[in-house]
């Protein structure tokens, strides 16, 4: 099945870039450590799902880019060409000459609506030439204008337009010192109105990837592309093709349903983080051997005591005892409860690995079984020039303190009506964001009392 890619914003096209050109170099590379049927039904299934063939034999993306301003999609769109290895379409970009100017309600309630049908048209298109449509794979920021309102704006779009396709949001977090000084607000009015359209999110923190590529990536001077593609490479390890647990011998078919029916079983909690090991300069990989056993300690110790990367670990943080099923208050500080999780293993002697630790029911909520919450997806071929790689896609309390922060903040700046105006003069007004708050404190309140 094939997912359309829908970049929207300045971040969503500059990430959405990187995205393609890593599942491109991904199967272009021979490191696949894997049979040659293995390695030719694995290239097929990723052309399958991102990329449609052209007369000329270059790949073509599956996508439609969106921005208010031409600068990036013109940049993205001649990046792509000039690599010789796959290509946008040309007819699949829209783009206006004004931005948003990093107000929320601009782009959701003026950009949106004035341009919603020659959008929804390039989507439809864009739909129409997949054979089985799996569904669509949003990429936007939370902070600014375009990204975030017509962003939301779009997803709406998207279930109205296709509702028994899936939708995977995709969200890059601001960073905590901000770059925006109205982000929060943006952050909060885009959140909760994703939390009503889409089947899940998947959220990036920008401080989070920052730290990988200043301590695991031995960057010095960090660029947004530096950053983009730290994103790129996490997000091709979940999507490029593997076999799932129960689908016999061929690739999953169905990448974004068989990552829901994993992670959403319940609409409340539909936010879902990404951890990678290992993670390294590739210089640094000729170098390095990995042992399963201690890859997955470590990623089990990443979930339970809600460390983004492998440097830093808090080891101190443990499971509650069996039998302690009482009330969220008692449990060990700092432990992070899951509700659902998905283990990616790739690479050599895959079939072989042990994960019994993540089935341990005290990592997860009472109301779920331990065998129903926890997954785990297997290909012997290597990605992206790693021996071994696995990653984890998780549904769990990892964004409480973040979320709780945001809301937080934009509550204090709400109180005293600090740049109301800017909103209200595009018709978002003070019960807007009241509801918005309302949506996301239930959000809070349901990943507290796990």
């Amino acid at each position: 099945m094939s997912i359309v890619t829908v970049q929207l914003g300045q971040c969503g096209n500059q990430i959405g870039h990187e995205v393609f050109s890593a599942l491109c170099s991904d199967i272009r590379g021979t490191h696949g450590l894997c049979s040659k049927k293995e390695d030719d039904s694995y290239h097929d299934s990723c052309q399958e799902r991102f990329f449609c063939e052209e007369e000329s034999g270059v790949p073509v993306a599956r996508a439609v880019l969106v921005d208010m301003e031409p600068k990036v999609i013109s940049q993205t769109l001649s990046l792509a060409a000039r690599s010789g290895h796959w290509k946008y379409s040309s007819h699949s970009h829209f783009c206006q000459k004004q931005g948003s100017g990093n107000n929320w309600a601009n782009g959701y309630s003026v950009h949106g609506p004035r341009h919603k049908e020659a959008i929804m048209n390039l989507v439809q298109k864009e739909a129409e030439k997949c054979d089985r449509l799996g569904g669509f794979f949003t990429i936007m920021s939370m902070a600014g204008g375009t990204g975030s309102g017509l962003g939301a704006f779009v997803s709406q779009c998207l279930r109205d337009a296709f509702p028994n396709s899936f939708i995977l949001n995709h969200v890059i977090w601001p960073y905590g010192t901000g770059e925006v000084i109205v982000q929060n607000y943006n952050s909060v009015l885009t959140l909760s109105h994703l939390y009503q359209s889409s089947d899940a999110l998947l959220v990036h923190e920008n401080d989070v990837i920052h730290k990988i590529c200043a301590q695991l990536m031995k960057i010095k001077q960090i660029s947004f592309r530096d950053v983009n593609q730290v994103i790129a490479h996490q997000l091709g390890s979940v999507f490029q093709p593997t076999h799932s647990a129960g689908g016999g011998s061929g690739y999953s078919r169905n990448p974004l349903g068989d990552l829901m029916e994993a992670l959403v079983p319940h609409p409340e909690f539909k936010v879902l983080g990404l951890r990678n090991i290992p993670q390294m300069p590739e210089s640094c990989l000729p170098y390095s051997t990995f042992s399963w056993p201690g890859l997955i300690k470590h990623l089990r110790q990443m979930l339970i005591a809600t460390a983004q990367m492998e440097e830093g670990i808090d080891w101190q943080v443990r499971p509650p005892p069996p039998g302690s099923s009482s009330p969220s208050t008692n449990k060990p500080l700092h432990f992070n409860t899951s509700i659902a999780n998905l283990v990616i293993l790739r690479g050599k002697d895959v079939h072989s690995v042990d994960l019994g630790t993540f089935q341990d029911p005290s990592l997860y909520t009472s109301w779920l079984n331990p065998q129903d919450a926890f997954n785990a997806w297997r290909t012997p071929r290597a990605f992206n020039k790693y021996e071994k790689s696995a990653c984890l896609v998780s549904s769990s309390q990892f964004l409480l303190k973040p979320l709780d922060s945001i809301v937080g903040k934009a509550w204090n700046m709400f109180a005293s009506k600090a740049y109301l105006h800017q909103y209200s003069k595009f018709g978002i007004q003070e019960e807007d964001f009241l509801d918005c708050f309302t949506t996301l404190e239930q959000v809070i309140s349901s990943y507290t009392n796990l």
